[in-house]
């Protein structure tokens, strides 16, 4: 069971002015988790199953688990199949399985249906909500006795004398906005553990400062991004086909770019589409969202959505720098995984 204690850990930011007198609480657990996505409740739930014994705890931003997952998903269940083989009798919601692909090569007016590589055929595969595969990861995870703290975002890293992560702190509420503190004022809790493990997806606060304090990209290449514009759908139900997956590349992004689309037909006649554009294109007028719109627009894509309506929207970054942009995951109390260390299949 963790301890309630009082803290001496140091923060990893500088105080502001008047800070250093905060009296506040803190945990002790055997293992922190910070994000509650794929990769922190799957680690969560794995070393539960290998110690029923540890005290482990998740941190998670996001006022409910699975609020802040955004992803167009097909999920490959291999790992799922490791992890908790009894999925299906579990209730996992992977109700709709991928039935076939199809990729096309865009010009502005005309689709050219290509041979689909290998990687991206999803025989096996399931179309998934992630956010309600998320809720359902956190519920297995609860079910294992884990300690999982929705609402509570990371502000910032522990260290102790020697510069080793000992934990984390939550942010503090009731703020004023020049910072200074309201009426309302609660400090964040100091959680502290022996390992940290850093999931906080693409591009994490936390996980960006701890590359520079331990120099954990030194001996990689660096990373690129993309950006992934998503909505969702609800269609006429002539133009729903559950299971059917299509991706795309080509226009309306030009040879100076690049990127790709998908679109995945789910139950219920719902539709995910999507359209990624890597981050380094060179055309600074270049609107992602704008060019989404306008793939929207094309002869292939607009007769399914037409007679729909879109019930929601989104966005999020991804790591596309692949194997070699890896870095160094260990370091002193702590390690990265999922997006935070750039694995994306």
């Amino acid at each position: 069971m963790p301890e309630n204690t009082t803290s001496s850990a140091s923060s990893s930011a500088a105080p502001a002015a008047g800070e250093n007198a905060i009296e506040r609480d803190s945990m002790e657990f055997d293992v922190v988790i910070v994000g509650a996505g794929p990769a922190g409740l799957s680690c969560a739930i794995r070393l539960k199953q290998l110690e029923p014994t540890l005290a482990v705890c998740v941190v998670e931003k996001a006022a409910e688990l699975g609020a802040h997952t955004l992803s167009g998903a097909v999920l490959e269940p291999r790992a799922l199949n490791e992890l908790l083989p009894d999925w299906k009798e579990g209730g996992a919601p992977l109700d709709t399985a991928a039935r076939h692909d199809r990729f096309y090569l865009l010009s502005e007016k005309r689709a050219w249906r290509m041979p689909t590589p290998p990687q991206m055929k999803n025989k096996g595969n399931y179309i998934i909500s992630l956010g309600k595969f998320v809720s359902w990861l956190g519920e297995q995870a609860m079910a294992l006795d884990v300690d999982i703290f929705p609402g509570f975002p990371a502000a910032d890293f522990l260290t102790d004398e020697s510069g080793a992560v000992i934990g984390v702190r939550t942010a503090d509420m009731g703020r004023a906005k020049s910072g200074e503190q309201g009426a309302n004022f609660q400090p964040g809790i100091d959680l502290l553990a022996p390992i940290t493990v850093f999931a906080e997806g693409c591009r994490g606060s936390l996980s960006q400062r701890l590359f520079d304090q331990f120099k954990l990209r030194e001996s990689c290449d660096p990373q690129s991004y993309g950006i992934c514009l998503k909505e969702l759908w609800e269609i006429d139900p002539k133009n729903s086909s559950p299971g059917a997956i299509t991706h795309t590349a080509g226009w309306p992004l030009s040879h100076a770019g690049y990127g790709g689309s998908f679109l995945y037909h789910l139950k219920d006649n719902l539709v995910s589409i999507g359209f990624v554009v890597g981050l380094d294109y060179k055309n600074p007028y270049l609107s992602p969202y704008e060019e989404f719109q306008r793939f929207k627009q094309h002869p292939k894509i607009r007769p399914t959505l037409e007679g729909g309506r879109r019930i929601g929207y989104g966005a999020r970054a991804i790591n596309e720098g692949g194997w070699q942009s890896i870095p160094r995951l260990a370091f002193a109390g702590g390690v990265l995984i999922g997006c935070s260390a750039g694995f994306v299949n």
